[in-house]
């Protein structure tokens, strides 16, 4: 299964074309993605959308925006401007969540869970919501108030030891 989860910065705006065909809408942009280690420099990478995924990244991506990419990894070859192939990454991308303040709904093809804000309700525009709040009888004790909000969690902490344990130079165990 392919399938990859990437938290990146937005390096370049979407750029939009169309397929000659049938005209459907591709999506191109460059991201860059935090290197492993903090000594490690960072990777850039070519992300694709395709259909509504495409407009969305248009409309809604700008350069600098710190988003969450889901899609499917694959390598291409490319010949450089002197004769040298070489491998490029590239996603092809399923969904984008937008992260940070004033961060918007998730885009991509899986629809919203059933009951969430950003589904919409059976009549029309207003979002879904949850049961009315049953009345209290007259006579009934009033609830006390609201706990005081408290300061928010501290984040996980990642493990951040590398995947590939380091190796002399020339002793890896990969057979290609």
């Amino acid at each position: 299964m392919n399938h990859c989860l990437l938290e990146a910065e937005v390096l370049e705006a979407p750029q939009v074309r169309y397929t000659q065909d049938n005209q459907t809408p591709v999506a191109e942009m460059a991201v860059q993605i935090e290197g492993l280690r903090p000594d490690d420099p960072p990777g850039q990478l070519k992300v694709v959308g395709w259909g509504n995924l495409a407009q969305d990244l248009q409309n809604r991506v700008q350069v600098g925006q710190r988003v969450v990419l889901e899609g499917r990894l694959r390598m291409n070859t490319v010949t450089r401007p002197d004769g040298v192939k070489e491998k490029r990454a590239e996603l092809t991308l399923a969904r984008l969540h937008p992260i940070g303040a004033g961060a918007g709904p998730s885009y991509g093809s899986a629809p919203a869970p059933a009951g969430s804000a950003a589904a919409p309700a059976a009549g029309g525009g207003a979002p879904a919501r949850g049961p009315a709040p049953r009345p209290t009888p007259a006579g009934a004790a009033r609830q006390s108030p609201a706990p005081a909000r408290q300061a928010a969690p501290e984040p996980p902490s990642w493990n951040s030891s590398p995947l590939v344990p380091d190796l002399p130079e020339g002793d890896d165990e990969i057979p290609f």
